[in-house]
C-alpha cells in the first residue's frame, strides 16, 4: 500500500498573491508562468495535488514540483525555469575570437566576389579554413552559430553605416565666417527693434532645392470614409512629368522668403536670382547671401554678372565643404518637404510650379524669422 502524499503547507502573502492573479489572467505572459502561476492559485484553494493537476489538465507530480518550489524560494520565483547544466561549449573562445577577427576584414580581401561578408559565406569559409588555423571546432560550424556569437560580441560584418569624412582643411575657419555672418544678424535685429529706419543690410540663406519631381496619379484619390477608410487612398500606378529645381532664400532680417522655381539650376538660373534679390530691395542695400560651393555660385557667368554690379552689392559667405547644415535654409527646405511636398500629386510641371509659389506666397503671408543659436557664442 502507497503512503499518503504530504500536503505541504504553502503561504503567499498578499503582493504575491494580488501578481499570481495577474499573472495567471495574462494573455501576454509566456505560457509556462502562466500555468505555474494557476497551479499555485488552485493548491492554495485546494491543497491537493491530484485535484489541481485533474483541473488543469496536467500531471499531479508536476504540480508537486511547483509546490515545492514556491515553498523552497518563493511563490514568484517558482514561475521561473530553475537553470540547468547544458552541453559544454564545443567552439572555444580562441576559435570564437579567430572568427570575429575574420568578420573584422572584408570579403574581397581574402578573394571572394562579394564585398562584405554574409553570414553564410562567413560559416562556409570558417569550414573550410578554421581547421588549418588551429581551430578544429569550427569544422561544422553553421550559419546560426555565426549569428549568435556575432550577436555577443556586438559586430555586424554585413551591414554598413555611413559616416562623411571631414574634407575641408579650412573647415573651422569658414564655420566661424559663417557664425560671424550670423551674430552680425543678431546685431541688426537688435537695433531694428531700437530704430524705426530700415537696415542698410540684408542677409539672405540661400540654396537650391533640385529634383522636385512632378508625378501625377493614375486615376483618383479616394477620401476617408469615418468607420471605413481612415485616410486617403492612392492607386500604386504613377506617372512621372519630369522636375524641377527651385531656387529660394530667406531674409533672415524679417523672414521674407525670394523663391524661383526653373527646370535646372546652372549659373543663368543663379544669376536669375541675384537679379530677383537686386530688384527685391533698394540701390543703397549691401546683400549679403550665405550659400555653398556649388559650381554656379563661382561660376564665370556668375562672377561676370558680379563684377558689373555696383562695389558691396553683393558679398558671399561660403560654407565649408560638406557643411550645408550651417546654412538656415537647409531647415526652410525641410519644412516645404514635410508640409507641402510630401505626397504631393500634380497633373503638369506648370501645376507644381504654380503649387511651390504658392506656397512660398503662403509662408510669406506669415513669415517666420530663423534664428541660429548653434555655437552662436563662440563666433569672433
Amino acid at each position: 500500500m502507497s503512503a499518503w502524499r504530504q500536503v505541504l503547507e504553502l503561504t503567499i502573502e498578499d503582493e504575491d498573491l494580488s501578481r499570481l492573479t495577474t499573472i495567471a489572467r495574462s494573455r501576454t505572459e509566456p505560457a509556462s508562468r502562466v500555468e505555474r502561476a494557476q497551479m499555485l492559485l488552485a493548491y492554495r484553494a485546494d491543497a491537493s495535488f491530484f485535484a489541481v493537476g485533474r483541473a488543469l489538465g496536467v500531471h499531479h507530480q508536476t504540480v508537486q514540483r511547483c509546490v515545492e518550489r514556491a515553498v523552497a524560494y518563493g511563490p514568484m520565483a517558482a514561475l521561473e525555469d530553475r537553470p540547468r547544466p547544458g552541453k559544454e561549449p564545443t567552439i572555444t573562445s580562441e576559435a570564437k575570437a579567430w572568427l570575429v577577427s575574420l568578420a573584422c576584414r572584408k570579403a574581397k580581401d581574402l578573394g571572394y566576389p562579394h564585398e562584405l561578408w554574409t553570414t553564410r559565406l562567413l560559416a562556409r569559409h570558417a569550414r573550410e579554413h578554421g581547421p588549418a588555423a588551429g581551430h578544429a571546432c569550427l569544422a561544422n560550424l553553421v550559419q546560426g552559430t555565426v549569428c549568435k556569437i556575432f550577436d555577443r560580441h556586438e559586430v555586424r560584418p554585413h551591414k554598413v553605416r555611413y559616416y562623411l569624412e571631414r574634407r575641408d582643411a579650412e573647415f573651422e575657419q569658414k564655420m566661424a565666417q559663417v557664425l560671424c555672418v550670423y551674430r552680425e544678424v543678431e546685431v541688426l535685429k537688435k537695433a531694428a527693434a531700437r530704430s524705426a529706419k530700415p537696415s542698410k543690410v540684408a542677409i539672405v540663406s540661400y540654396d537650391e532645392k533640385p529634383g522636385i519631381q512632378a508625378i501625377a496619379t493614375t486615376a483618383p484619390d479616394l477620401p476617408p470614409e469615418p468607420g471605413a477608410y481612415a485616410s486617403f487612398t492612392r492607386d500604386y500606378e504613377y506617372k512621372r512629368h519630369g522636375t524641377l529645381s527651385l531656387l529660394a532664400g530667406i531674409d533672415l532680417l524679417n523672414g521674407k522668403v525670394h523663391a524661383l522655381v526653373r527646370d535646372r539650376h546652372r549659373s543663368r538660373e543663379f544669376v536669375e536670382f541675384l537679379k530677383l534679390l537686386d530688384a527685391a530691395y533698394p540701390a543703397h542695400t549691401a546683400i549679403k547671401l550665405i550659400l555653398d560651393n556649388h559650381s554656379a555660385h563661382i561660376s564665370k557667368e556668375t562672377k561676370a554678372w558680379l563684377a558689373a554690379q555696383p562695389a558691396g552689392r553683393f558679398d558671399f559667405t561660403f560654407t565649408p565643404k560638406h557643411g550645408s547644415w550651417l546654412n538656415l535654409v537647409e531647415g526652410f527646405f525641410s519644412k516645404l518637404a514635410r508640409s507641402v511636398l510630401r505626397h504631393i500629386r500634380v497633373a503638369s510641371k506648370q501645376e507644381l510650379k504654380d503649387r511651390i509659389m504658392a506656397a512660398m506666397n503662403e509662408f510669406n503671408r506669415h513669415p517666420v524669422v530663423h534664428t541660429w543659436s548653434y555655437k552662436l557664442d563662440q563666433a569672433a
